[in-house]
């Protein structure tokens, strides 16, 4: 029984980058010695199994062998006879079939070095068109390493777009798109993710809504292919948060309101957390009212900061504000400055500033209490406006 580290780990030590997680391999094992050596067993489909004192993964030596559409229709070798090459020559990239043996060695059998060196994301094997989410893994590589230079190879595009053509895309399920998906909006270029699935045809058939969002943005624009608006809005929000919900509510605002069933429907087919859901919602929806809201008058002011639920969800109202200023930074020409982000923040500190509790307690005519509240609030806010000095 022997163990080598593998995949991402050893690829992010080559490009000196932090190592989040320990993947290990073990060749020569069976099921029963791993038990036997105290190791606790996790894996489903395959022995996958924690180390007792690290709790890092060490999943037998594996082949793999195609028996139905989508990634979950594969037959698992795990016998301790599979070879470490064996068990590479099944993963998805060059860059991460790399294996590093108990004294450093590197056994690399298809230049993933080279690769590294090179910036290429290359396919192992031919086998890499029988799992479609590596298509969507390819993209979320280019959204972690783009920066660094990396490019798909064109092998590899060439062999992503047959994978389309086919339809083997079309097995792919929500949660495995989400999971991808969001992970990349948390990576250094969430933009690439969707430039390389739009450069293999992809989008359209995993994100069909979003794909089509993509193309009303262009024809409205008139800008070239993969320079579209609503990731130019994508590029401003991850120069303002790290926050994976502001980006992705940025990248929908570009839905607009007159798409909001679109929109709705592009979260509930892929599940998206209504965390997410939620903010992406409010952003198509207001984020445009907030650009306006220095010309608003206190009522609507008040209509617009109880749509944003202000009082109930202040943290998502904080981080509406991000995606406002960030929409707004990215498509109003020459703006460097937002001041409706400080101008909503204070008429919402007035609105929450009556004593609602004391109000209801004196208020005679218990069925009037919420529009004596609302009125309260809307003189509140009211109050702020005339303190601000007048407009030139």
């Amino acid at each position: 029984m022997k163990t080598y580290l593998v995949g991402g780990a050893v690829r992010d030590k080559l490009l000196g980058l932090p190592v989040v997680d320990n993947d290990w391999v073990v060749v020569g094992a069976t099921p029963q010695a791993m038990l036997d050596a105290g190791y606790l067993p996790v894996g489903k489909d395959f022995p996958v199994f924690l180390h007792p004192e690290t709790h890092e993964e060490y999943a037998l030596a594996r082949t793999e062998r195609k028996t139905g559409p989508g990634y979950r229709g594969f037959a698992f070798d795990t016998d301790s006879s599979v070879t470490l090459e064996e068990d590479l020559l099944r993963r998805d990239l060059t860059i991460n079939a790399i294996a590093e043996d108990d004294d450093k060695s590197l056994i690399d059998p298809h230049n993933g070095q080279q690769d590294i060196q090179h910036r290429l994301l290359r396919h192992v094997s031919p086998a890499f068109a029988e799992d479609p989410v590596r298509v969507l893994r390819v993209a979320k590589f280019m959204a972690r390493f783009s920066d660094l230079g990396f490019n798909i190879h064109q092998d590899t595009m060439a062999l992503m777009r047959s994978m389309v053509q086919s339809g083997e895309v079309d097995n792919l399920v929500a949660e495995r798109v989400w999971q991808e998906l969001e992970t990349s909006l948390g990576a250094k270029n969430p933009r690439a993710f969707f430039t390389s699935l739009m450069q293999c045809d992809a989008l359209q058939r995993v994100m069909p809504e979003l794909h089509d969002a993509f193309t009303r943005s262009t024809e409205q624009t008139g800008q070239a292919d993969f320079t579209h608006a609503m990731l130019d809005n994508l590029d401003m929000a991850c120069l303002l948060s790290t926050d994976a919900k502001v980006r992705f509510a940025t990248l929908c605002v570009g839905f607009g309101p007159e798409h909001a069933v679109s929109l709705d429907a592009f979260c509930s087919r892929l599940r998206v957390p209504s965390a997410f859901a939620d903010l992406c919602v409010l952003g198509a929806r207001f984020v445009h009212k907030a650009h306006a809201s220095g010309s608003l008058d206190a009522s609507q002011l008040h209509s617009l900061l109880k749509s944003l639920d202000v009082a109930r969800r202040p943290e998502r109202f904080d981080d509406f504000i991000i995606v406002a200023k960030a929409h707004a930074l990215a498509t109003i020409e020459d703006l460097t400055e937002y001041p409706q982000a400080e101008h909503l923040q204070a008429c919402a500190a007035a609105m929450m500033g009556i004593n609602a509790a004391q109000i209801a307690k004196s208020e005679p005519n218990k069925m009037q209490i919420s529009t004596v509240i609302k009125q309260h609030e809307i003189t509140a806010i009211d109050a702020y406006l005339k303190l601000q000095p007048k407009k030139p």
